[in-house]
This record gives structure tokens, sequence and C-alpha cells, in this order.
């Protein structure tokens, strides 16, 4: 019996300290409002042209890099795990889709080039943990491939939202079907990505799924 309590204990402290540890890998709205990440210029076109591109479902992450005139260079979508909320997880996901689809940029004094993060999920616009713990994981990805971390955005059945920034729509939504890429004026001038052999690429090609 003894061994029986100490055990249940010990797995106790274990789950405690495993959620600790989750909660410190996550970002509160207060602090990602006061890390100066830099507004988009018009959220509304970044937003429905990655949703063209990438028809995100929920659980669904899109990361994006943007050049610095705002131009689309990479993106790539991927599904989330079912697995507890945690940034460090979220945070080497992003970097492994990052490091797939664009050159990182840490030969640079600073920052040319900016990340942004739609993702799409259940229930309404207000903060989450999970946000919080993505938030941690953006800037996290973003410091370690050499980029400037930018905007996190959710899309839910009422619309996408800008957290920290107040910003918003109605469309697209989760529920919205995604409209064509050429009706989208966030492609309308595609930008080239340098691959690792020299050769420049246009737009279309960068897109990872």
């Amino acid at each position: 019996m003894t061994f029986g309590f100490a055990s249940s204990a010990a797995s106790s402290i274990t789950s405690s300290t495993g959620s600790a540890s989750r909660l410190a890998r996550m970002l509160e709205p207060a602090e990602w409002a006061a890390a100066g990440i830099p507004l988009l210029r018009n959220p509304r076109e970044v937003v429905s042209g990655l949703h063209a591109r990438h028809s995100p479902a929920p659980t669904t992450a899109v990361v994006a890099v943007l050049d610095h005139e705002e131009r689309l260079a990479a993106s790539a979508s991927f599904s989330r795990r079912p697995a507890p909320a945690d940034g460090w997880d979220f945070r080497n996901a992003l970097l492994a889709h990052l490091r797939r689809v664009i050159p990182h940029d840490l030969r640079r004094r600073t920052p040319v080039r900016t990340a942004v993060l739609l993702y799409c999920r259940d229930g309404d616009e207000r903060w989450t943990e999970e946000d919080g713990a993505w938030m941690w994981g953006l800037r996290d990805a973003c410091t370690l491939h050499g980029l400037r971390c930018g905007a996190y955005i959710t899309l839910t059945r009422g619309g996408w939202q800008v957290l920290g920034e107040g910003r918003g729509g109605r469309q697209p939504s989760s529920t919205t079907r995604p409209g064509r890429l050429s009706d989208a004026s966030f492609d309308s001038a595609p930008a080239l990505l340098r691959t690792a052999g020299g050769a420049s690429e246009p737009l279309r090609r960068t897109a990872a799924r």
C-alpha cells in the first residue's frame, strides 16, 4: 500500500511539473501586445490570400513568410496533433516547416522578413491557452530562423481576428469556401523565392501543404 501511494504521489508531482512547464511556454495577450509585433498593413488581404491558398480546416496552422513589402515569400500548412497545447511542440513544428520552404536569415544583423501565423480552430475569437502556446512557438521559431515575429491570427466560425490588435472581420471564416487565388490581391504580385541552388521560383511553387 505504501508503494502504491508513493507511486501515485510521484505521478501527481510529475504531472504538475509538466503542466507548469507548458504554462511557462505560452504568452498572455498583454505579453504579446508588449512584444512590439509589427502591424500588418492589410490583414484582410493576408488572411484572404492564405485562406484561398491553403483552405484551412479546424486544427490547421498556416505559417507564412512576408517580405519587407508584405508580399508572400513562402507558406506552409499542417494539422496540429491531438496533444496538450505546448509552445515547445508548436515551435518545433513551425520551425520544421519554415526550414522546408525558405532559407534562414540568421546571417543578417536584423531580420528583413516577417513570419505570420494563421490558426484555424473551433470556439470564438477570445484568447485561449492554445493561442498562447502558438504565440510562444511562433516567437521562438522566428528567433531560430532569423525572422521577425509577426501577427498571430485566428480563424473561427465567427471570422478572423488578429490577436493583440483588435482587428478582424467576418470573412473569411472557418466555414467559408476558399476562393480562387486569382481573386486574392495578396497573390497579384508574386514574389520570387531564391532556392538553395540559386534559382528563382515563382511564388506558386513556394507553398507547402
